[in-house]
């Protein structure tokens, strides 16, 4: 993910709590059962021959009593009320609860500026990495969108198994535009492992490109380093002139394709509408035979701290494991200061998000169109960049999303997710980034004890100029945080 210095504005659905619904509703009728049948019931009337007094104290009372509960139970949903439109950094404690240290939340959280409405929602970390991922296609253009190819690391608390997940092979849709993916990518992850509807997860980012959303420093930057020939008139000013950080930019075409692909039963069908709509345009066929995503078992590794999960060939999570293996083998120290980079090297534009929760499921998730608004080539009827990834020029060097699990046997082990962006050899960073956490951390004969247990790094480290996300569940709880410090706007609850 890309240094974001000033938020994506997007729309937020407060957070709606059942059990707090539940139990007022249980306390209303319990108070109602306790006040309205005993206080009120028929009084013999032997005991109010004298004046009535007894009977008409006893009403007094009761009304004083109803009038005492009425003003708790509204002083009780006013709280309610507060911590509910609280802000999604905040870290005030519940009434009776405790504080967290921003970036550790109960329940889940996301390193992006969208997905947590779908968190509240009902969703898990599956549906709100999918959802953001869809949200930042539309508003970071330059570094992701439909036609991005897609890697993905999916570990499942609830059976310990990691899944990798590829766009498939690149092809060509024409000479230099790389066929789009990432529509039947996405929704062939959320078909096996999500849980909210599929056009759920499509209602934040349609409404994004119809109601338009606001440039922010990273787009802008781009805009400017790269120009707008052929960008406009999606980024541009009626002048040509790119838009700057803070105007509002519309694509209705996007939001038509993301309305008709929210209708997709399958993962096929999802992409074969945009697909269509593109080959209509460059005046070319479709392709009889496209590359298809696929979901297999991740690339594994035994350390002494647990086991590393990766994705496979052609990312470079095989080169990750390899260089991991043979650093553990040496017992060589850890270099510092980061190794070196090439010269010669180009950081590719790309695209990263984290989600995890409390129980120890992780989605990492890196995208990329190869470079800087890909092609350039943008689809007037769509509304879609399409990359310049084809066939020779991609080695998904930047794709190698790391898990680290504790124990497969022990379902209260610690989990710690990986993602780096914007760097030229992630694969080193990523190496150099775990094993100084593996050498904080040896392993001990408490390694995987619930208790015993130690807390993530707070601030992870990483080599050369890009950005790394970490994830981890640790002791029942939800851990987020970035290098650079800060760079990445993250939430949970």
């Amino acid at each position: 993910m890309e240094r974001a210095e000033e938020p994506v504005v997007y729309q937020k659905l407060l957070p709606w709590e059942p059990s707090l619904e539940s139990e007022e509703e249980v306390e209303e009728e319990e108070t109602s059962e306790v006040l309205v049948l005993n206080p009120w019931r028929h009084q013999d009337s032997s005991r109010n021959k004298a004046g009535g007094l007894p009977g008409t104290w006893a009403r007094v009372v009761a009304a004083l009593l109803l009038l005492a509960v009425g003003c708790s139970l509204a002083v009780r949903q006013l709280q309610n009320q507060g911590r509910s439109t609280g802000s999604l950094g905040s870290v005030a404690p519940p009434p009776g609860g405790h504080s967290h240290s921003p970036g550790v939340y109960h329940h889940g959280a996301i390193i992006s500026p969208a997905g947590r409405e779908l968190l509240v929602a009902g969703g898990n970390v599956v549906d709100a990495g999918v959802g953001a991922a869809l949200c930042l296609a539309v508003v970071h253009p330059h570094a992701t969108g439909l036609g991005a190819m897609f890697w993905g690391l999916f570990h499942d608390s609830s059976s310990g198994n990691s899944t990798a997940l590829t766009s498939g092979p690149a092809q060509t849709l024409a000479p230099g535009l790389g066929l789009p993916a990432a529509l039947p990518t996405l929704h062939l992850l959320h078909a096996r492992f999500g849980r909210l509807p599929w056009p759920r997860l499509l209602v934040g980012p349609t409404t994004l490109a119809q109601l338009g959303f606001l440039v922010d420093t990273p787009l802008a930057r781009a805009l400017v380093a790269r120009g707008t020939e052929g960008l406009c008139p999606l980024l541009c000013h009626a002048d040509g002139t790119p838009l700057g950080a803070g105007a509002r930019a519309t694509n209705p075409q996007l939001a038509a394709v993301l309305r008709r692909a929210a209708l997709a039963p399958t993962s096929d069908l999802a992409g074969d509408a945009l697909l269509s709509l593109l080959a209509g345009d460059l005046g070319v066929e479709v392709p009889s035979a496209v590359p298809r995503p696929t979901l297999e078992p991740a690339e594994q590794l035994p350390v002494p701290q647990g086991i590393l999960f990766t994705t496979p060939s052609p990312s470079a999570g095989p080169e990750l494991l390899a260089l991991l293996e043979a650093a553990l083998r040496s017992g060589a120290p850890i270099p510092d200061p980061c190794p070196p980079f090439l010269q010669t090297a180009v950081s590719p534009e790309s695209s990263a998000l984290a989600a995890v929760d409390s129980s120890g499921s992780v989605l990492l998730l890196t995208s990329s169109l190869n470079c800087s608004f890909g092609s350039a080539h943008l689809s007037p009827s769509t509304g879609v960049l399409l990359s310049n990834l084809v066939a020779k020029s991609t080695t998904s060097a930047w794709a190698c999303p790391l898990i680290l699990r504790g124990s497969l046997d022990d379902t209260e082990a610690d989990v710690l997710g990986l993602v780096a962006s914007g760097t030229p050899d992630v694969a080193r960073v990523m190496t150099h980034t775990l094993l100084r956490h593996l050498a904080a951390r040896p392993p001990t004969q408490a390694q995987h004890q619930h208790q015993g247990q130690q807390e993530p790094t707070e601030h992870p480290s990483t080599c050369g100029q890009g950005t790394l996300l970490q994830v981890a569940a640790h002791t029942e709880h939800a851990h987020v945080s970035s290098v650079p410090h800060a760079c990445c706007p993250f939430q949970g609850f």
